[in-house]
């Protein structure tokens, strides 16, 4: 069960990325984008994050675990799309939630993993196996 303020803090934080930071980074050609499908609209839903390639996969932090809308769109379907440097691949995405995320997030890209352990309280690892490109 989640304390009072990690259900504010939640709540704060998607708020802010829903209507101010995710329009605004969305538009950015060389953001990171992961593009999921909605498991109730089946449209396509895409999320600026932070992450990094490595090799044929693409490795991620979720700041908010499985209350993320996009974690629960791949439990639905874990066929995805990431855009790394403007350019979009396919893949298909894990939920690793043995990985030490903490220590996962020390080999990705820093500003990001500061703010994801800054604002996080529920982090999970996932990698995405990228099938093309």
């Amino acid at each position: 069960m989640s304390r009072p303020s990690s259900d504010l803090r939640f709540r704060l934080t998607t708020a802010f990325q829903r209507y101010v930071a995710n329009p605004l980074t969305r538009r950015l050609p060389s953001h990171t984008l992961l593009e999921t499908t909605g498991r109730v609209s089946g449209l396509p839903r895409r999320t600026p994050l932070g992450g990094r390639r490595v090799g044929d996969s693409f490795w991620l932090v979720s700041e908010f675990g499985e209350r993320s809308q996009y974690v629960r769109n791949i439990q639905a379907d874990p066929r995805v799309r990431v855009r790394i440097g403007g350019r979009w691949y396919s893949g298909t995405a894990h939920l690793l939630p043995d990985d030490d995320p903490v220590a996962r997030l020390r080999t990705l890209p820093r500003y990001n993993s500061a703010a994801v352990r800054a604002l996080g309280t529920d982090l999970l690892t996932i990698r995405v196996d990228l099938t093309d490109g």
